[in-house]
């Protein structure tokens, strides 16, 4: 449990490699299993992953966007102001609910991506990292992390690639990647 004088520290798992939002579930789940409030948003994500049911079954707070379906690349405008909009108001909620931050990790997974395509209002997002409850631990997840989230980062682990199914061409697995 946390105690007054204990510090919340932000952890940044980046990188081209597999694991960060594998990592964040790793977290939640110790966090969960000491009695920690666990809010876990994600970002830039829209299809069924099999995280999300063993999370609420064990109590975390899941919560996603009613997003557009497909790549950002893909979308069209009024698909990419939809996006906008559901990232900003998902953020607000998932800010929302850590109150004071005492025995609560959040996770914020794809913000960094979602921050980097300009889908989510940055400035707010640093704001919050700035001022963040005290006790509050936050993870953020995603690749090319801008130079101001590595400063206010505590803990920075890249994930790199060395080899991946994906360059056979073997797409995503439910049950590994989904």
């Amino acid at each position: 449990m946390q105690t007054p004088e204990r510090k919340g520290l932000i952890h940044l798992y980046s990188g081209d490699g597999k694991g960060k939002t594998t990592a964040a579930v790793g977290l939640s789940v110790r966090a969960a299993g000491r009695g920690f409030k666990v809010v876990f948003a994600q970002f830039l994500k829209s299809m069924e992953t099999g995280e999300i049911l063993p999370l609420q079954d064990i109590g975390v707070t899941v919560l996603r966007g009613n997003l557009p379906r497909g790549f950002t690349w893909e979308l069209t405008e009024p698909q990419k102001e939809t996006l906008i909009s559901e990232h900003n108001k998902l953020f607000e909620k998932a800010v929302s609910l850590c109150g004071d931050g005492e025995d609560t990790l959040l996770v914020l997974d794809e913000i960094v991506g979602a921050c980097a395509g300009g889908y989510l209002n940055r400035e707010a997002v640093l704001r919050f990292l700035g001022g963040k409850p005290p006790a509050l631990e936050v993870v953020l997840t995603g690749r090319n992390p801008a130079p101001e989230l590595i400063e206010l980062a505590d803990y920075v682990t890249e994930m790199r690639k060395l080899k991946h199914p994906m360059d056979e061409g073997i797409t995503a697995r439910v049950g590994i990647e989904l």
